[in-house]
C-alpha cells in the first residue's frame, strides 16, 4: 500500500495537471502520481530523464546501469520497471538478469558497464584508477563516464523515492535472482 498520496491525474490541478497532460501523458505509472506530489520532483525526474535521452549512452546501456543499480538498491518497484523497459531497448530476460547480478551480460561493452555502475555504487564514487582503465577498455570515454554517474543519480532518486513511497508496481514481476 503506497505510503505516501498518489494523485489521480484525472483530478490533478496547476503544474501537475499540466505535466500529466503534457510530457507524462499516457504514462500514468504508480511512481508518477506519487511524485506528483510535488510538481518540483516530477520536472527533476523529467528534466533529468530528457537529458539524458540525449547522451552518447545507449537506451539499452542506460537500462543496464538501471538495472545494477536498482538491484544493489533493492528497489523492487524499478527492478520491474527497468526490466520491461530494458527488454523493450534490446535485452533479453538472460541479459536483465546478468546486469543486476554482475555477471556476463553477453556483450563486453554492457558486462564492463554493469561493472562500472556496482563498483560506483560500492565505493560511493571513489572508484580507482584501474577501474576507470577498465571501463576505458571496454569502449568508453570520458563522456560516457559522465553519463553513468548521471543514470546513477537517477536511478538513486527513483529507488530512494520507491522506498519513502511504497508504490504498487505496475510491471511484471521480473526474474528472481
Amino acid at each position: 500500500m503506497p505510503r505516501l498520496q498518489s494523485i489521480d491525474p484525472a483530478s490533478a490541478t496547476g503544474e501537475t495537471k499540466a505535466l500529466f497532460e503534457g510530457p507524462l501523458k499516457g504514462k500514468e505509472l504508480n511512481i508518477f502520481k506519487g511524485m506528483a506530489n510535488s510538481p518540483a520532483v516530477l520536472n527533476t525526474y523529467l528534466g533529468i530523464a530528457g537529458a539524458l535521452s540525449k547522451a552518447s549512452l545507449s537506451a539499452k546501456e542506460q537500462e543496464v546501469i538501471h538495472l545494477a543499480v536498482s538491484q544493489e538498491n533493492n528497489c523492487s518497484y524499478c527492478l520491474a520497471a527497468h526490466t520491461a523497459i530494458g527488454k523493450g531497448a534490446g535485452l533479453s530476460d538472460v541479459q536483465t538478469v546478468a546486469a543486476r547480478t554482475g555477471s556476463d551480460v553477453g556483450d563486453p561493452k554492457l558486462t564492463a558497464l554493469a561493472t562500472f555502475a556496482k563498483q560506483l555504487h560500492e565505493k560511493r564514487g571513489f572508484v580507482s584508477d584501474d577501474d576507470l582503465s577498465a571501463f576505458r577498455s571496454a569502449g568508453y570515454d570520458d563522456g560516457a563516464i559522465a553519463e553513468v554517474t548521471a543514470v546513477y543519480a537517477l536511478a538513486t532518486m527513483t529507488n530512494y523515492f520507491n522506498h519513502i513511497h511504497e508504490p504498487d508496481i505496475d510491471f511484471p514481476a521480473p526474474p528472481s535472482v
